[in-house]
């Protein structure tokens, strides 16, 4: 009875230790399959900083490229508060130049026009509220202007006065307009609105959520 208890202890003890033994082969396999996996896993991170250290060296060649093709905002605002005209001239809308003396040179008349009629009715006036003890100290008063009532001339010298200060400002305004139309424009000049436009897509190797592989897809416009 003891032979038999002692046979199968020892068969029992032999069988586990194969067991044990199987079992340290398998761990250190499992491990290196791992490992084996994780190096077999592809990096896509070279090629995506090459990829976006690309595109960046592009954008940065494009905006050299515009800085140097357009003037900047600010020169175009400076060379306009100076002489107007000259920012028209730095965007290349020289036919905007006319206009603006065109401008200057309608409100300028109509101002000159309106203060010799002030002059006119502010001389008639005076020289009719004061009458023969008139010193003329604004000038003898215009045959077309004899007679009338001095009311009439006050009211007609105040109504001429008013319209020259109104023409004054627009004469800034005028001024303003010629500054703003060149200093927007030199913004907006830089974008592309013309019908050749095209849309180029780009895909991209990328990491994702918790480090799994992935694509990026993007849309870029260019002139054909």
């Amino acid at each position: 009875m003891s032979t038999i208890l002692r046979k199968t202890w020892n068969d029992s003890f032999s069988i586990s230790m194969r067991w044990l033994s199987l079992l340290f082969m398998i761990v250190p396999l499992s491990g290196s399959l791992q490992a084996q996996n994780e190096l077999m896993q592809p990096d896509f991170s070279l090629l995506e900083y090459r990829v976006h250290t690309s595109a960046a060296h592009t954008d940065s060649v494009s905006r050299v490229e515009t800085k140097e093709e357009f003037p900047t905002p600010k020169s175009v605002l400076y060379k306009s508060m100076m002489i107007p005209g000259w920012g028209q001239i730095e965007n290349r809308q020289a036919w905007k130049v006319p206009i603006v003396y065109g401008l200057f040179a309608g409100v300028g008349y109509y101002t000159w026009t309106l203060n010799n009629q002030y002059s006119d009715y502010r001389a008639a006036f005076y020289n009719q509220s004061r009458g023969e003890e008139s010193d003329f100290r604004f000038g003898p008063t215009p045959e077309r202007l004899l007679g009338i009532n001095p009311q009439q001339l006050q009211s007609a010298r105040d109504s001429f006065r008013n319209q020259r200060d109104f023409m004054f400002v627009v004469m800034a305004l005028t001024y303003g307009l010629n500054i703003l139309d060149a200093y927007v424009y030199a913004h907006m000049r830089s974008f592309d609105v013309s019908d050749d436009l095209s849309a180029t897509t780009y895909i991209s190797p990328a990491w994702i959520a918790e480090g799994v592989p992935g694509i990026r897809v993007g849309i870029s416009f260019s002139g054909k």
